[in-house]
């Protein structure tokens, strides 16, 4: 029988132990947060790439998901939180960092693909304005599609005159300008307001609305308006002070994630039409503006949408719209 030495034994297992502590201390663990319930349609996405992220950097970098809004707080304060360092790396649509980067709706309103913004230096412009105000862009993760409005009650025309709706910042001027009166709530808020009548509608990606919603909703108006896309920004010195192996395996991710789901791609596609056939599964009945009453439905969004951008960035906006648009 081989005998083994105490004192060697004890130094084995403090060096394996050692060893075992020293490695996942190199873990570099970032505070992610979701500007979305977690489990809901617009949450999952992020919750995926959180997912994916730690699946790939085992070991090396790991976010740590610590919950979604409103239960965190607004998600209107969810970016300039992010910028002030209380989380590293957050889900949102530019519509919840508005508030820190006045250019921040030119996301939505690209209309070239993304992997064009990334040639055309539109995306490198934009960085930089982000980065001034202590955040940086790693990319769009999702994209829920075109954002339509739901109703309750059917339209003939693009007047919203009489209408009441629910909005976020994304669309507020928009529905403003076509007549409706409008009104902010919380996504949890959403059903009770349809339900009992208080909104006739609402603006909503195309695919993140939820299931429970489906028996409050009779209507989508198409065609649908600028892109409902989830973006990846974090805290520019929390990335910075990341190892370059765990920026790369985060943003080698995200990409991946933003090539899926860019326009024109077919996995994007697909699932727009997947969600139509859903929601027309469930009883929705389509209202289509075409000829005039189309070309002044998506004018006016688009219009109503940069007057704003100019108005608050009438530096950056001008050169902006010339790299975001046709």
């Amino acid at each position: 029988m081989r005998f083994i030495h105490p004192i060697l034994t004890g130094v084995t297992t403090a060096m394996i132990l050692t060893a075992s502590l020293s490695a996942h201390a190199q873990e570099e663990v970032l505070r992610g947060v979701s500007c979305f319930p977690i489990g809901s349609p617009p949450g999952l996405p992020f919750e995926n790439l959180v997912n994916e992220i730690n699946t790939r950097g085992a070991g090396v970098v790991k976010i740590d998901l610590l919950g979604g809004a409103p239960a965190i707080g607004s998600a209107f304060q969810v970016g300039e939180r992010m910028a002030l360092g209380a989380y590293d790396i957050v889900g949102c649509p530019d519509a919840f960092f508005g508030n820190l980067l006045p250019e921040a709706p030119v996301l939505r309103l690209a209309e070239v693909p993304y992997r064009e913004l990334r040639q055309n230096g539109g995306l490198a412009y934009f960085e930089k304005i982000f980065n001034a105000k202590g955040a940086t862009f790693l990319g769009r993760h999702h994209n829920d599609g075109p954002f339509n409005l739901f109703l309750n009650t059917p339209i003939d025309t693009p007047d919203l005159n009489g209408l009441n709706l629910r909005v976020s910042p994304t669309f507020t001027a928009f529905f403003k300008a076509m007549g409706a009166t409008v009104q902010r709530s919380s996504m949890p808020e959403v059903y009770t307001l349809m339900e009992n009548g208080t909104v006739d509608g609402y603006g909503w990606s195309l695919r993140g609305v939820p299931p429970t919603w489906f028996k409050v909703t009779n209507y989508r108006v198409e065609p649908g308006f600028y892109e409902a896309a989830i973006h990846t920004p974090a805290n520019l010195k929390r990335w910075q002070s990341l190892s370059q192996n765990a920026r790369d395996i985060v943003r080698t991710a995200v990409l991946d994630f933003e090539v899926n789901n860019d326009v024109g791609s077919k996995v994007l596609e697909s699932l727009n039409a997947a969600s139509r056939q859903q929601q027309a599964d469930n009883g929705f009945k389509t209202i289509t503006f075409e000829g005039a009453d189309a070309e002044k439905w998506l004018n006016t969004a688009r219009d109503e949408a940069w007057a704003e951008v100019l108005k608050l960035s009438p530096e950056h906006g001008p050169k902006l719209k010339k790299l975001f648009t046709k």
